[in-house]
């Protein structure tokens, strides 16, 4: 397993992944299409990939400007072998690195990613219009052991 900077040239694979996963699934599969991507990809912005032998198996992208957790998802068949937690973690030390205090996140509540969200130290604090739980973190809350 590797974890690399993404590319313009992932982004298929990215939306791939995006459109597979069972939990945070689109009501409107139109709502997120390939040039949202473009965006997280360019500075202040950034995206990674984790690939395991060559194939993009997830991706994490951060919107600087917004403070937020832009993407993070994992292919379903590769959930539970780490993917997810190499991705955040490179995500939240590069983001609090840049002198950032705040970094917020949205997800559906009961959901495995809430609990992730949880374990990785993330602090519930209201929810968002669509029902998603907002989660916050703080630079002094950093949490990166799995």
């Amino acid at each position: 397993m590797s974890i690399r900077e993404a590319l313009l040239v992932d982004i298929p694979e990215m939306h791939r992944i995006r459109m597979a996963v069972k939990e945070n699934v689109l009501t409107n599969p139109l709502a997120v299409q390939e040039a949202d991507y473009v965006p997280f990809l360019s500075l202040p912005n950034k995206g990674w990939v984790c690939e395991i032998f060559d194939q993009i198996v997830g991706f994490s992208m951060v919107d600087v400007t917004g403070n937020e957790v832009w993407a993070l998802f994992v292919d379903p068949s590769f959930e539970a072998q780490g993917v997810g937690g190499g991705l955040h973690d490179i995500l939240v030390k590069w983001y609090f690195a840049l002198g950032e205090e705040e970094l917020i996140l949205g997800t559906e509540v009961g959901t495995r990613a809430e609990n992730f969200y949880r374990h990785k130290g993330w602090k519930a604090s209201g929810q968002k219009s669509n029902g998603e739980i907002i989660f916050k973190m703080h630079r002094k809350d950093l949490h990166l052991s799995s």
